[in-house]
C-alpha cells in the first residue's frame, strides 16, 4: 500500500467520527480496499490539482459542486481530495441518486465508502453528526450532459439551499474542471436508459473507460445564508444563483488556466 494512503487511513481511523460502522453501511475499514485505486486515479490517472481546499471548515458543511462525466469520477475525486489533501482528512458523505441502491456491487461499494441515498432526512442526519455532505444539485442532468453542453451548468435543485437555511450550515462551492471530457458523450439515449432502469444512457466512443484528462478542483470561500427555509421558490432560487455564480466563476478560471485537456 502506498505510504500516503496508509498515513491517510491511519489518521482517519484515529478520529472518533469514523469509528465503527454507521447505520448507512459506512465502514472505515473498507477504505483499505477503496482508497488505493482512488489514490491511483487521483495522483496518476487524472493527476488532480486542488486549489484552496483549506477553505473547507471543520464541522458540518455542504460541499456543492458541478457534475459531469457520465460516471461519478468527479465525486470520487472530490472525496479523495478531502482524504488526501485536506488537513485533517475527512470522508465526505456524498448524496447519491435513489436508483444507486438497485445496482449490484456498486450499491455496496458506495455505502461502505460513505455514500448515502440523497433524501432530506439522510442529509439532515449527516449534518447533525457534523459531517461534510457532498451534493450535486444538477443531478443526472449534469452528469449525463453531452460533450456539446460541456461546462454549461444545468438547473440546480433548490433542496440544498433549504437544507442549509434550516440547519444553519455553511456552503462551500466547488468547481471541477476536466471531468466534462473524461467520457465524451455524443448522445444521451434517455428513453432506452429508463427502460433499463437507469436515468440516462450516454453514447460515447470511449464506452465507460475514462480518458486520462487533467482534473482541477477549486474550492470556493464558505458562503452563509439566512432566511426562511420554507420561503417561496423565487426567494430560494435567488440564493441558489449566488452559489451557481461562484461555481461558474471558478470554472472560468479553471478553463483559462489549463493547458489543453491533458495538461
Amino acid at each position: 500500500m502506498h505510504p500516503e494512503v496508509r498515513a491517510a487511513i491511519d489518521r482517519l481511523t484515529e478520529r472518533e467520527s469514523v469509528a465503527g460502522i454507521d447505520p448507512f453501511g459506512f465502514r472505515p475499514a473498507a477504505l483499505e480496499q477503496i482508497l488505493p485505486p482512488a489514490h491511483f486515479l487521483y495522483r496518476r490517472w487524472f493527476r488532480v490539482s486542488t486549489y484552496d481546499i483549506d477553505r473547507v471548515p471543520e464541522g458540518r458543511v455542504l460541499l456543492i459542486s458541478n457534475h459531469s462525466g457520465q460516471l461519478p469520477f468527479d465525486g470520487a475525486m472530490i472525496a479523495t481530495a478531502m482524504i488526501l489533501d485536506h488537513n485533517p482528512p475527512r470522508v465526505p458523505r456524498g448524496m447519491v441518486e435513489r436508483y444507486v441502491p438497485t445496482v449490484p456491487f456498486i450499491s455496496t461499494l458506495f455505502s461502505r465508502g460513505g455514500q448515502v441515498v440523497g433524501t432530506r432526512a439522510n442529509a439532515e442526519r449527516m449534518l447533525a453528526e457534523g459531517n461534510a455532505v457532498l451534493v450535486f444539485p444538477e443531478g443526472t442532468g449534469g452528469i449525463s450532459k453531452t460533450i456539446f453542453q460541456r461546462y454549461q451548468l444545468q438547473k440546480f435543485g433548490l433542496g440544498f439551499m433549504r437544507l442549509a437555511l434550516e440547519t444553519d450550515t455553511p456552503i462551500v462551492p466547488i468547481a471541477v474542471v476536466g471531468a466534462e471530457e473524461q467520457i465524451p458523450s455524443v448522445y444521451n439515449a434517455r428513453h432506452i436508459g429508463r427502460m433499463l432502469g437507469a436515468p440516462a444512457l450516454p453514447v460515447s466512443p470511449t464506452l465507460v473507460f475514462p480518458l486520462p484528462v487533467k482534473y482541477r478542483i477549486y474550492f470556493g470561500e464558505p458562503m452563509r445564508f439566512s432566511g426562511d427555509p420554507d420561503d417561496e421558490d423565487r426567494a430560494i432560487a435567488a440564493q441558489v444563483r449566488e452559489v451557481t455564480s461562484a461555481i461558474e466563476g471558478m470554472i472560468a478560471r479553471g478553463l483559462a488556466e489549463r493547458d489543453g485537456l491533458f495538461g
